[in-house]
């Protein structure tokens, strides 16, 4: 077996693209290429992100941005990425910020030139102010179905007690509401969105369609939010259903699709998220499949049109989320942990044996065989490396991103 490593001469996203040449073979012809990351908060994935956007941009024609980021709010960012004025907090939260802030910031100054790329959320609302993300529903209502405003009035208001600075945070204090507030939440969601769907010709003689089906998706995407509080809550306190937090990468890789149907043909995607989202197996752990992620749906409806390049590196140290922590106000705090050295089999391995620790390199897994795990956050995951993912960028360092505002 012969695997190809091609060794990159930089993580500058603004240098020289030529030593990506490779990429473009990988890619093909297809529609949608995802870029990953190993772990959040790691400065040189934020640089390799970026590079990698820029070849795709430039030399393989991609002109938009899919992001593991909220559906709603992603109109909202693709006006202040193309030059809009505000602070990029008021779009994406504190949350937000921290994990994509660098990246976020680099894409609008480089929407500055003559290949801007169009930004498209495909995630659950970003904030998880349930309030907030039901505005659109309420404004859209209060035009064509004032008399289904009280289902939002009540899901607003139960939204409003229990609103954090992340998804973790909600999910605890979801679990302290009582079970009727639970209820009252889910069941105006669900009847909303059943209405919305079946007056959808109704509301947009009434309005515009394309408002209509954008607000009728971001209503459907808190839905979702309000089933994963449910998930979170059951996963970390060892109560949940294997396999329950799929609902939330189905609905991303539905998004998708959303997107790409309303794009002209000829249109790519760059598809932005966590190595655990896009790849195409399954993620498992101990043998059970825990989650669908978003890129097993997406490979299988795209086939050749989806291409997924996972980001990891050979580094000894990783950022790390430690949760809970009641002092954060996004429920976690995030510092640099000690790894052991790389497992037999993993991806990391592969490339110390070649004598590639010590540099970017892009690794080409089609036709690779035998790779069986790679690092997700500072845990060793198992899987098929080769059918979850295309190829394989990795850094030699992986340092804590120092802009990250919690």
């Amino acid at each position: 077996m012969v695997i190809t490593h091609s060794v990159l001469a930089t993580l500058d996203p603004d240098g020289p693209l030529d030593d990506l040449e490779p990429l473009a073979d990988i890619v093909g012809d297809a529609r949608v290429v995802a870029v990953g990351e190993g772990a959040h908060f790691v400065a040189e994935f934020t640089l390799a992100r970026a590079r990698v956007t820029r070849f795709l941009a430039e030399r393989c024609g991609f002109r938009v941005l899919a992001m593991e980021f909220g559906f709603g709010d992603g109109f909202g960012m693709d006006e202040w990425l193309r030059g809009a004025p505000g602070e990029l907090a008021d779009h994406c939260g504190l949350l937000g910020v921290g994990v994509a802030g660098e990246y976020l910031r680099w894409l609008r100054r480089y929407n500055t030139g003559s290949a801007a790329l169009r930004f498209a959320g495909v995630d659950i609302p970003t904030s998880t102010e349930v309030h907030r993300d039901l505005e659109p529903v309420a404004r859209l209502l209060r035009q064509v179905d004032p008399e289904a405003l009280p289902w939002v009035t009540a899901a607003q208001e139960v939204g409003r007690r229990f609103t954090g600075g992340s998804v973790a945070v909600s999910a605890q204090r979801w679990a302290r509401l009582p079970r009727a507030e639970q209820d009252t939440l889910t069941t105006a969601l669900s009847r909303l969105e059943l209405r919305m769907r079946a007056l959808e010709s109704l509301y947009a003689e009434r309005s515009d369609q394309a408002a209509v089906q954008r607000v009728s998706w971001t209503l459907r995407g808190v839905r979702h939010m309000d089933h994963m509080f449910q998930a979170l809550h059951g996963l970390f306190t060892g109560t949940g259903l294997p396999g329950d937090t799929s609902v939330r990468d189905r609905f991303m890789a539905d998004s998708l699709r959303w997107h790409l149907e309303r794009a002209a043909p000829h249109e790519r995607f760059v598809l932005v998220a966590h190595n655990s989202h896009i790849q195409k197996a399954p993620v498992s752990y101990d043998g059970t499949v825990a989650a669908l992620p978003m890129g097993f749906f997406a490979g299988r409806e795209l086939g050749a049109d989806y291409r997924a390049v996972a980001v990891t590196h050979t580094a000894a140290r990783v950022p790390e989320m430690h949760y809970p922590d009641a002092s954060s106000p996004v429920g976690f705090t995030v510092s640099m942990v000690d790894l052991p050295e790389p497992s037999p089999g993993s991806v990391e391995r592969l490339l110390v044996d070649a004598g590639l620790a010590d540099r970017v390199t892009l690794t080409d897994l089609r036709g690779v065989s035998g790779v069986d795990s790679m690092w997700a956050q500072s845990a060793r995951t198992v899987l098929p490396v080769a059918e979850a993912f295309d190829a394989v960028l990795s850094t030699p360092t992986a340092t804590q991103d120092a802009t990250i505002p919690f």
